[in-house]
């Protein structure tokens, strides 16, 4: 069950109600002013990564960790998938 057509006039209905005209407005052209100050912004941000130079990874950033030890609670093990989950 989703929002209808119907459903959306009667939200959009009682709300004028409630805030009235103006207000309703308002409050409507506050959140587009929001979302222009989003999009603003994210290109803002695409800007600045395209700018910014990566540094190169050393040897020793991609050198492999050794593996973990296994958990000594059997409790806590990964099943094999031949076996049935709980």
């Amino acid at each position: 069950m989703g929002l209808s057509l119907p459903h959306i006039l009667l939200l959009a209905v009682v709300a004028v109600l409630l805030l009235g005209g103006g207000r309703f407005s308002a409050l409507m052209g506050d959140v587009a002013k929001g979302v222009k100050q989003f999009k603003k912004g994210m290109a803002e941000d695409d800007g600045d990564v395209a700018a910014r130079p990566v540094p190169p990874r050393t040897t020793a950033q991609l050198q492999q960790q050794p593996p973990l030890d296994p958990n000594p609670d059997r409790g806590l093990q990964p099943m094999p998938d031949d076996r049935p989950h709980e």
